[in-house]
């Protein structure tokens, strides 16, 4: 990892200006941490996210929770009460509908995720 920083701090950027060890750190080179469940599945939680968020009325009260499980993460979806048929839809559409994109983005990730929505 210092070789890459060496790299970087003997660089001259594209407008001048001299890159040095003050403008790196440890997160610029590491993409592959996991803080505790705060970068757990990251891609599909944000993505997850923007969906439901995007349909309810109310988008203060979603919550989602990535949990660890054995070989997979469990996103668990909450929000409000009067939401929860807009995220469902009729006959579960549209909750199939964003597991099948969620899943898709947690193929980033690297991971696979259950999508399970909550009262």
């Amino acid at each position: 990892m210092s070789d890459i920083r060496d790299d970087l701090a003997d660089d001259d950027g594209p407008d001048g200006n001299r890159i040095d060890d003050t403008d790196l750190d440890d997160t610029d080179l590491d993409d592959s941490r996991d803080d505790g469940g705060t970068t757990l599945a990251a891609t599909a939680t944000s993505v997850l996210d923007l969906l439901v968020t995007s349909l309810v009325d109310d988008p203060d009260a979603v919550r989602i929770d990535p949990i660890q499980q054995r070989d997979r993460v469990r996103l668990e979806v909450r929000v409000g009460p009067d939401d929860m048929g807009r995220v469902i839809g009729k006959r579960g559409r549209v909750a199939n509908a964003i597991r099948t994109v969620v899943r898709a983005a947690a193929v980033r990730d690297g991971v696979d995720v259950d999508i399970e929505f909550e009262d």
